[in-house]
């Protein structure tokens, strides 16, 4: 992708105006039952660029053609970076708090096999599924989880085809389903907010940011401790997660699957349709450490249109200036530490443990960049990131999501509360 393609002005300037549209909505507030649904800008500029794809309409390409929806690709994770920035922020003035909870927070990964115990029994018993199952279930299906699979399995198989299903339809729609989650469970005051702050740790970035911002809204007066709690949760689980998923997760979910269903019931119908004739293979995406010009080049820009964001629920272009430039600054140290390391660890990772180091009490200077930091709303920033993320959602995708039918459907949104749920339970024991 060349850079005059990632910094198309007419890309960036409907994410702008998306987002602004997003957060001048502002935050709906739904009762159902005994609780209430939130609705955030983040869920509207995901639903609106999802209707502005030109792989989804045809008419829209007359001012987004496709390469800028290809584009739009490499920027979901280069605009999440501002925001993990954000995020590691919270955790440095709250780290005595964190280390208190620190058991919880290791231990809370756990949680991930309610996964299985809650999406495996109703793949095999109720809808009949075969061993895309163990592919589905095992997991949240993030990039790590897609990798073990594809190293022991392969991606053509029915495990395969298990997994790539719930990555699609997280990227469709996990985000979502995780804010919704964290927002409905707080209104209830069944959990202690924090153990929902660290069970929102087990989903991707964009997860995180979502499931996170529902719960500062909720519990408005935790809003730091919140995000402090998640972001040092999510750190953990690139430590901790690979590992439980694959010494632990697997194991259990092939013999779950084997006591559930016996050893030789084949592989079902919706694994060996979605593998006829179609390439599974997850998109190798170009890491943003490996180029730094061009990356800090579309990182200016990614910042510039979070900065214009900020200005409907955060603070004027001036008053966030200094915020901003600090949060392009931490990111771009930790994608050079992520390209210098001896060992490989993900550069949303680094980003997040520069926040922190720089906003420890004791470092010099933290107590200002605090400050100039409270005036960007984590929120506001990361309304742009669901937008591209809309846009960017490919006819490969597209077409995934239609073949993988409706049973891998239900399986990931099973997925997906059996892990938060599961995370959350075992915090709250801990705590």
């Amino acid at each position: 992708m060349s850079l005059s393609q990632l910094l198309d002005w007419r890309l960036h300037l409907l994410v702008v105006v998306l987002s602004l549209l997003s957060e001048w909505v502002g935050i709906l507030k739904i009762p159902l039952g005994p609780g209430t649904l939130l609705l955030l800008p983040l869920f509207y500029a995901f639903v609106l660029g999802v209707l502005l794809n030109p792989h989804l309409f045809s008419g829209t390409k007359r001012f987004l053609p496709e390469s800028l929806s290809q584009a739009a690709t490499p920027l979901i994770l280069i605009s999440i970076m501002p925001f993990i920035a954000r995020f590691g922020s919270t955790i440095g003035p709250a780290i005595d708090q964190i280390i208190s909870a620190g058991p919880a927070l290791i231990l809370q990964e756990l949680g991930n096999l309610g996964t299985m115990l809650v999406a495996l029994p109703v793949a095999v018993l109720v809808l009949k599924m075969g061993r895309e199952t163990i592919g589905a279930t095992y997991s949240i299906a993030r990039e790590p989880n897609i990798a073990i699979i594809s190293d022991k399995y392969g991606l053509k198989g029915p495990e395969g085809i298990g997994v790539m299903g719930v990555y699609v339809v997280g990227t469709m729609f996990g985000t979502l389903w995780f804010a919704l989650m964290a927002g409905y469970l707080a209104s209830l005051d069944w959990f202690d907010p924090r153990a929902l702050a660290m069970a929102c740790g087990v989903g991707s970035g964009s997860m995180v940011a979502a499931c996170s911002g529902a719960l500062a809204g909720a519990v408005p007066a935790l809003a730091d401790d919140l995000l402090a709690f998640a972001g040092a949760s999510n750190l953990l689980t690139y430590a901790t997660g690979l590992y439980v998923s694959l010494f632990i997760a697997l194991p259990v979910a092939e013999w779950l699957y084997r006591r559930l269903s016996g050893r030789s019931r084949a592989a079902s119908s919706v694994g060996a349709t979605a593998t006829d004739g179609n390439d599974t293979d997850l998109p190798s995406e170009e890491r943003p450490e490996t180029h730094l010009g061009k990356t800090a080049a579309v990182l200016a820009m990614a910042c510039v249109v979070g900065w214009i964001a900020n200005t409907i629920n955060g603070a004027s272009l001036i008053d966030a200036l200094p915020g901003m430039v600090i949060l392009y600054v931490m990111t771009l140290i930790g994608l050079v530490i992520t390209r210098a390391a001896p060992f490989y660890l993900p550069g949303v990772a680094w980003v997040s443990l520069v926040s922190i180091v720089m906003t420890l009490p004791f470092f010099p200077g933290s107590g200002w960049i605090v400050d100039q930091l409270a005036a960007v709303n984590f929120l506001a920033i990361v309304t742009p990131v669901l937008a591209y993320a809309g846009l960017a959602l490919s006819r490969r995708e597209f077409t995934m999501f239609r073949q993988t039918g409706w049973k891998l459907i239900i399986i990931s949104l099973l997925v997906f509360t059996g892990t938060y749920v599961g995370s959350a339970v075992v915090a709250q024991l801990l705590l």
